[in-house]
């Protein structure tokens, strides 16, 4: 029995490890060092991203898994999910034109996970963002738009989920494209005004930023907002 067990353990894991593959291929292919995707290009690999959605459709996370390797493997359902809504619904200029039965592409039910369908909202707001005490759960999601920070051209894994998102959040929080940082004065992604919250468990918000900016942020700066691009986060 206990060969058994250990054989179905081996097997699960080369599964995982291989699928898991099949998926930063795919982004290494078809996402620039920027974040920007070619979707003209990714269509035609539209059946090698369906065998990693057919491995995640079957598969939920285990309870012996550390959290690092349970936030990757959700992290990158949703970011899979999501360009799958974007190829079924492409061309398209941005990711608010879907609609379907009067549901925006977050309130959609149909990311299939572990014998479950969910909608995207549900993966980042009542499993990542509820389970965990993570602020750099926002720089791993990936809203397919110009001003959300940049698609990672590689698949998250349990060994790589703390460095990857450390230097996406630096990536971000530096992009004067994204965030426009000096000491007295900043304006912010609206990223960090819809989940303040997230950023200020520990802390001020500028106590984060300071944690990875390049300029050293005044604690009196003037926080401002900037406009928020919805367009397609595309090559």
């Amino acid at each position: 029995m206990r060969k058994i067990l250990l054989t179905l353990s081996l097997s699960f894991f080369l599964n995982s490890f291989s699928q898991t593959a099949v998926f930063n291929s795919l982004l290494k292919t078809h996402v620039d060092s920027k974040g920007n995707v070619n979707y003209k290009a990714f269509k035609k690999d539209e059946a090698k991203l369906q065998t990693y959605l057919d491995y995640l459709a079957k598969t939920s996370p285990k309870k012996n898994w550390s959290a690092n390797k349970t936030k990757a493997f959700w992290v990158n359902a949703y970011n899979a999910y999501t360009i799958k809504l974007i190829l079924d619904n492409y061309p398209l200029k941005s990711i608010l034109k879907i609609k379907k039965k009067g549901k925006d592409a977050w309130n959609i039910k149909f990311a299939k996970v572990g014998n479950k369908t969910y909608t995207l909202n549900h993966i980042e707001h009542k499993i990542l963002r509820k389970q965990f005490n993570d602020p750099k759960i926002h720089v791993g999601v990936n809203c397919a738009s110009g001003s959300c920070p940049q698609l990672g051209n590689f698949a998250f894994t349990e060994d790589n989920y703390e460095s990857k998102t450390t230097d996406l959040m630096k990536k971000f929080i530096n992009d004067p494209k994204r965030n426009k940082i000096s000491e007295k004065k900043i304006h912010l992604s609206k990223i960090f005004e819809w989940f303040e919250g997230d950023f200020t468990k520990n802390g001020s918000l500028i106590d984060f930023l300071n944690k990875y900016s390049k300029t050293k942020i005044s604690n009196k700066a003037k926080i401002s907002h900037l406009q928020y691009d919805w367009n397609l986060n595309e090559k």
